[in-house]
């Protein structure tokens, strides 16, 4: 079981930058919309994984869309096993983040 991190709490880490956001979103999904600074990385993209993320002991946190979107702790299951162990879970992702008026970005060209 993860950690979860709230709204309010990754804002904060959002805005000192320490932390790595990960949208677990195909690419499409992220291209329209995802968290400011987010990087994309699907649990099917697994050969990407060490170029996007090649600090373990980095501080993520990965989302999807919502709560009932298992994409978020799917990916997340999967960067434990590769021996990522500082990984928190936006249980709300951006449907929530998107919902409470918060700024997303899309992913140009």
């Amino acid at each position: 079981m993860f950690q979860s991190i709230s709204r309010s709490d990754l804002q904060a880490a959002i805005n000192t930058r320490s932390v790595t956001i990960v949208d677990a979103l195909p690419p499409r999904a992220y291209r329209r919309r995802h968290l400011p600074d987010a990087v994309n990385l699907a649990a099917e993209d697994i050969d990407r994984v060490a170029e996007v993320l090649p600090d373990k002991a980095a501080a993520i946190v990965v989302y999807s869309t919502d709560e009932a979107c298992t994409r978020g702790p799917e990916l997340a299951q999967l960067l434990e096993s590769l021996g990522y162990r500082n990984i928190r879970i936006y249980a709300g992702g951006i449907e929530d983040w998107a919902g409470a008026g918060l700024p997303v970005s899309a992913a140009v060209g």
